[in-house]
């Protein structure tokens, strides 16, 4: 099955495409290997959601917001491979801005991490951190950033 008939599935699509807010790009191409920029949950308007974890955003809100940035970063990948079924995971950065005394980030990013291996199988599995932060741009509960590998095609245009 391939990474666009699990989305579907999953009862998912990708979000909108949005600009960053400054003087940089969404990612940077270097060989196979793609660099994402930090990205952040966002309502459908293209608002950012915000809050601070463990106050007044729960952990399975969190979750939810960390599944819908790692949403937006396989849209970008597959825009950038031309195939999501190109794409290999190796690691993501996740931050949670949350309470001092918090202390489940890792739950928090798990909706990021259980979506890419949910959609992308043994190549969604990647190497990760969780950290809290006490706060994070524009207000926003979670930021993740990633880097993930273009696999190379055959001769029959197959990974």
């Amino acid at each position: 099955m391939s990474a666009i008939d699990r989305l579907k599935a999953l009862g998912l699509e990708f979000p909108a495409d949005f600009s960053p807010g400054g003087n940089y790009i969404p990612f940077r191409r270097c060989g196979d290997v793609l660099y994402f920029s930090g990205q952040g949950p966002r309502m459908a308007s293209g608002d950012w959601i915000t809050g601070t974890v463990g106050e007044d955003v729960t952990v399975e809100q969190a979750y939810e917001q960390a599944r819908g940035v790692g949403l937006a970063l396989l849209a970008t990948a597959g825009n950038a491979a031309g195939s999501l079924d190109r794409i290999e995971v190796v690691k993501i950065f996740g931050m949670v801005r949350a309470r001092s005394d918090f202390a489940r980030h890792a739950d928090v990013i798990n909706g990021c991490s259980d979506l890419l291996v949910n959609v992308l199988g043994e190549r969604g599995k990647h190497a990760r951190s969780a950290v809290g932060m006490g706060s994070l741009p524009n207000g926003m509960t979670v930021e993740i950033e990633g880097i993930m590998r273009i696999l190379p095609e055959d001769e029959n245009g197959l990974v």
